[in-house]
């Protein structure tokens, strides 16, 4: 059937339904989901941080959201596997745009992105970010631990990203041992996910080594993380390293030995019973890409957060 309408980022009249604009044409929100900065009744916002500059080895995650959106594309019209619905039947979604960031001025970045996600989660809505490199989750999580106290975190990630900090540091491989020592998360009632190096200190986190990952069912992951987090308010941060570099050869800090995109999405397809509070996907760098293969991985993993949302909210409408 020939697409009823065009630009439905733009053009749609509320942030619910199906959008119809060709995979090949259109304005690329996520998802097509309608431009606004206007929250109010939005059941999730997605919203991306162009910021890549806490690197540690290649940069290029500052067009990671640029990237996912234009991925996400695929996803339009269909219901969604594998939820085999609509996901915008009743869940309210639109699409933020981008946090502002005076790229010469780092340090003024982690209040920008503090500032603007609480801003955001004052409204109520649910914070899907797209990053960005690993640091952007930082101030993120700050912002929904500002809300809901100490989280549970859910990581997928081949770095622990516990290594020293001093407190001042732009560095994406630190957050998590922050994050601790100022109690925004609980470490134990943390998980990490798919980790393939070693850094100085675990900081009481759970950690399922790549190779044990390897050897475990998609459903022993998913039972693990709802053992572990037990029933606590979680955040989900999703490195999008933590999978082979074969699945996602466009991020900066690749590490061979990972899951497969197929193992993992069903880890989070089956992760129903998660409180989930909040998510991102981040380091996706898709210049040391061709095809879009990371970025087409990077926004299911940002569709399958919406999946889950959807469902929850069927379930308590009855």
């Amino acid at each position: 059937m020939p697409a009823s309408s065009i630009d439905h980022a733009f053009t749609a009249r509320t942030n619910t339904g199906r959008s119809s604009d060709p995979t090949y044409a259109g304005a690329l929100s996520f998802m097509r989901r309608k431009y606004s900065k206007n929250v109010n009744g939005a059941d999730a916002v997605v919203w991306g941080i162009p910021f890549d500059a806490a690197v540690t080895n290649r940069p290029g995650a500052r067009f990671g959201p640029q990237a996912i959106r234009r991925a996400s594309a695929i996803f339009d019209c269909d219901p969604q596997y594998p939820f085999n619905r609509d996901l915008f039947d009743d869940l309210s979604v639109i699409d933020y745009g981008d946090c502002l960031l005076d790229s010469g001025n780092h340090q003024k970045t982690p209040g920008a992105i503090e500032r603007e996600a609480a801003k955001i989660l004052k409204s109520g809505a649910f914070l899907l970010t797209l990053g960005g490199d690993h640091y952007v989750t930082w101030p993120v999580l700050k912002a929904h631990a500002a809300i809901h106290g100490p989280m549970a975190l859910v990581q997928f990630d081949a770095h622990q990203d516990t290594w020293p900090d001093d407190g001042k540091r732009i560095d994406h491989g630190s957050f998590v041992g922050r994050a601790v020592k100022d109690g925004i998360i609980d470490p134990d009632r943390s998980i990490q996910i798919g980790i393939r190096t070693h850094a100085p200190e675990d900081f009481g986190i759970k950690i399922l080594y790549g190779h044990e990952v390897e050897e475990m069912r998609a459903a022993d992951i998913a039972y693990a993380i709802a053992e572990r987090t037990g029933g606590k308010k979680t955040y989900v941060t999703f490195d999008i390293d933590c999978l082979d570099p074969a699945y996602a050869p466009g991020t900066g800090t690749p590490v061979a030995g990972g899951p497969s995109s197929a193992k993992i999405l069903s880890v989070l397809r089956q992760m129903t019973q998660i409180d989930i509070v909040g998510a991102d996907i981040v380091e996706v760098a898709p210049a040391y890409d061709h095809a879009d293969i990371t970025a087409i991985a990077g926004s299911t993993v940002a569709m399958h957060y919406l999946g889950l949302l959807a469902e929850r909210k069927a379930r308590d409408n009855g």
